[in-house]
């Protein structure tokens, strides 16, 4: 963070090459050079960067393990910046989670394991990943952040669950294929991604970094659209085409406390009241018969 209290932040809207780690992580050394040049402070990368996204049967050979070298390789990538990679992590039980990991200092700082995985349409996700089963913020040099990997940030508990625990900005890898058209033509995937990320920004009041892949793949078209929003909604940087490119945005970050003196939603949230609620609907819904 510079001394004006500003970050800026790089978003790598690449296309990874289908379980080619080796070609990927050299890819990796490469956008981290041109962020590292461009002055990025956080460089994030989509969702399954290192491997690719349909892996179907290549998942167990595209793993890779904490203690594997590999990590020490990726935590070398953040010496002058943080670094987000999108990776497949294989557990000592041999479970496979599609996860993304933040480092900062060299270090492995954070490892967030998708938790809501798609099995509908195209999408079979569940058939080889096992799926996560928390939402953790973590401290960072610039305030405190979350990450959602793609189909959590569909789950509206996902991004408020990361609020309550002090977020300041939440970052969304994803893979996500274009489908659908709009009314005026424009690209239905797009559209709703760019509505759901700026709702949350906004009722949250946090910042919403969301960087998507591009390029084919098994007959599936990724359509970028990498964006970096403000806490008031407002798009602050995005790449609307569907090619590589380094998108890179400048975060004021004292806009996170303007808004949320502006706009006190988070601190008027009855989060008691919230909890009682659920406890009532979950206890209300089991003993529903089937």
């Amino acid at each position: 963070m510079s001394q004006d209290g500003r970050l800026t932040v790089a978003l790598a809207q690449m296309d990874p090459a289908l379980g080619d780690r080796n070609r990927n992580l050299e890819r990796h050394r490469d956008w981290v050079r041109q962020a590292t040049e461009a002055g990025a402070q956080l460089l994030v990368f989509p969702e399954l960067s290192l491997t690719g996204y349909f892996l179907k049967d290549l998942v167990p050979e595209s793993a890779i393990r904490l203690e594997d070298p590999i990590i020490r390789e990726l935590g070398q990538l953040a010496q002058r910046l943080d670094v987000v990679v999108g990776a497949v992590i294989e557990e000592p039980d041999h479970r496979y989670f599609n996860a993304s990991l933040y480092f900062s200092h060299g270090q492995l700082a954070h490892l967030h394991r998708k938790v809501y995985l798609p099995t509908y349409g195209m999408f079979d996700e569940q058939r080889y990943f096992a799926a996560g089963d928390r939402f953790r913020s973590f401290k960072t040099d610039f305030g405190r952040a979350g990450i959602l990997v793609c189909e959590d940030i569909w789950h509206l508990s996902s991004a408020y669950i990361l609020s309550l625990e002090g977020a300041d900005m939440i970052i969304c890898p994803s893979a996500s294929p274009g489908r659908g058209i709009t009314t005026d033509e424009r690209l239905g995937t797009a559209e709703s991604y760019g509505l759901v990320c700026r709702t949350y920004a906004q009722f949250l009041t946090t910042f919403f970094l969301y960087c998507n892949r591009v390029g084919y793949e098994d007959g599936a078209n990724f359509w970028g659209g990498s964006m970096a929003i403000g806490p008031n909604g407002d798009i602050i940087a995005q790449e609307e085409d569907a090619d590589e490119a380094l998108v890179l945005a400048s975060l004021d970050l004292g806009d996170v406390r303007r808004q949320r003196l502006a706009n006190p939603l988070l601190r008027d949230e009855k989060l008691e009241l919230t909890i009682n609620e659920l406890r009532r609907v979950w206890h209300e819904r089991s003993r529903k018969p089937f």
